[in-house]
């Protein structure tokens, strides 16, 4: 009988678990780049519908963001604030409504939800037949 401090010997894995674990992690790697293409042509038909010339920016990690913030028109020093703990929340509720205003959303409803549901509104406004008019974003 084996106590909590004993255990038996560990031999590793076999050939099956070492094949099953490198096919789970190959699956979740083509599920993810599948997800983030998707997400990418989205966030990409959204800049194109704000007239950037750049709209391939939107596959580039970095950078899109430092796009979206051009074109809700907040400086570009802000994406300083989005690696800074609690305030990136309250930066992201800002470019989320902001954005929505930008396609004509004045409710803030329409923030709420593309605050906690983007991974479904963000398709929404960029597949969607809403155009984006930037004299709805406030200069400020």
């Amino acid at each position: 009988m084996l106590t909590l401090l004993q255990t038996d010997s560990y031999d590793g894995m076999n050939a099956a678990n070492s094949a099953a674990a490198a096919g789970f992690g190959i699956g979740t790697m083509i599920v993810s780049l599948f997800f983030y293409i998707f997400y990418a042509y989205c966030v990409y038909r959204i800049f194109q519908k704000a007239g950037r010339q750049d709209a391939w920016a939107a596959f580039i990690p970095i950078y899109n963001t430092i796009v979206l913030l051009e074109i809700v028109k907040k400086p570009i020093w802000w994406i300083i604030l989005l690696c800074i703990p609690l305030v990136n929340i309250f930066i992201i509720w800002v470019l989320n409504d902001r954005l929505a205003k930008g396609f004509s959303k004045e409710t803030p409803l329409y923030t709420i939800l593309l605050f906690f549901l983007g991974f479904i509104f963000i398709p929404v406004l960029g597949l969607g037949s809403d155009t984006f008019d930037s004299k709805r974003i406030p200069n400020d």
